[in-house]
């Protein structure tokens, strides 16, 4: 018996302004996969998650969740299943962390309900998770880039969705919570859709990657199927090696410096 993807799309397609900004993708994500969606600036990895999350609306095609067109799904229906957390969101100016990590329990409260006992030690694990455990008190606006990325990761995680989008999670973070954070979401069961400007991150921790170039797929796979060399080169413009990254296995690219090769 076959089992069901969690989210897929066929043959999407969407338009800024009449100018192509996606067409023709299909994607299946099963349950705990990890997918990295990788190309240059303007591939279309952030309108792609945008319509994942039902933020747009495609110019043709569909997207299921759980077999249900996503389109079906109220706001909060659809805060219950998936997250996402885009390159800039909107963070209120005056609120603390523990303002902004609250925000991810909006989906599963009422108007009259407050936060709870249970709320507020599932607020202090993931503020632990993300080490902001000190700066639950600390206004938003007096953080540092990754502090900030960090807290709204927390607020991710608090909302509880088995499925993540992320849009390029590891901006701002220096690298140990670089790998921290992409740790915390591939030693769990969620499932993670994620854009990556760094392909070795990518490689690391995602078992599958989709390889977007002008708003078309170029290869989908695993990163070994994609991160080859000559494809590469021809994506990014630039000539590069891949060999094995010692520490973990998985391919490891290497760009050549200078003028453009």
């Amino acid at each position: 018996m076959s089992i069901q993807p969690l989210l897929c799309c066929r043959n999407l397609s969407f338009f800024w302004r009449q100018q192509v900004g996606l067409q023709h993708i299909d994607l299946t994500v099963n349950s705990a996969d990890r997918v990295g969606i990788i190309g240059p600036n303007g591939a279309g990895k952030s309108t792609l998650l945008k319509l994942l999350a039902g933020l747009l609306r495609p110019y043709t095609g569909e997207i299921l969740l759980e077999g249900k067109p996503l389109s079906k799904f109220s706001l909060q229906q659809r805060a219950h299943k998936l997250a996402l957390l885009a390159q800039d969101p909107e963070v209120l100016t005056t609120s603390t962390v523990l303002d902004l990590v609250e925000l991810g329990l909006l989906p599963h409260k009422q108007l009259w309900q407050r936060t709870n006992s249970h709320d507020r030690t599932r607020i202090k694990e993931v503020l632990k998770q993300v080490g902001l455990s000190d700066k639950a008190e600390a206004a938003v606006n007096s953080l540092s880039g990754g502090e900030l990325q960090r807290a709204q990761f927390a607020r991710v995680l608090v909302q509880g969705a088995q499925l993540l989008l992320l849009d390029e999670p590891t901006n701002h973070l220096d690298v140990q919570y670089q790998h921290q954070l992409l740790q915390s979401v591939t030693s769990s069961d969620l499932t993670l859709v994620a854009s990556f400007h760094d392909l070795n991150l990518a490689a690391s921790y995602c078992n599958r990657l989709l390889l977007l170039k002008n708003g078309e797929v170029m290869a989908c796979g695993t990163p070994e199927q994609v991160l080859q060399p000559q494809l590469i080169q021809t994506v990014f413009g630039r000539a590069c090696l891949v060999d094995e990254n010692p520490f973990d296995g998985k391919p490891r690219i290497t760009f050549a410096p200078g003028a453009a090769q």
